[in-house]
């Protein structure tokens, strides 16, 4: 995820909207047992808490996926690991992520 995305997610003062949804019973009452012992104010935040895990996890391999088919493909293309890193390096702006060497894809 970019930077940019990441600190606008981050902004405790985003817009919200209101959305209902049907949830069991006994799942909300799960819900408002657990949120004070994870620390949480209620069971909202703490559903808020699950749905952005799971958004963030599923983004995370979504993206990561379409980078290692890429590096993928620039290799099939004859692109040298020594281009793609410096490629890589440069688009996210952190070199220190590409450091050991290593690409996600071989």
């Amino acid at each position: 995820m970019k930077a940019e995305v990441l600190k606008k997610r981050l902004d405790k003062n985003r817009p919200m909207t209101t959305v209902t949804i049907r949830i069991p019973e006994d799942v909300i009452e799960d819900l408002k047992r657990v949120a004070p012992l994870l620390g949480f104010s209620g069971y909202q935040p703490l559903v808020r808490a699950y749905i952005g895990q799971g958004l963030r996890a599923d983004l995370e391999r979504l993206e990561g996926d379409t980078v290692s088919t890429l590096i993928a493909s620039l290799k099939r293309h004859g692109v040298s690991d020594e281009i793609i890193r410096e490629a890589l390096s440069e688009a996210t702006g952190d070199a220190a992520t590409l450091s050991n060497g290593s690409l996600p894809v071989s």
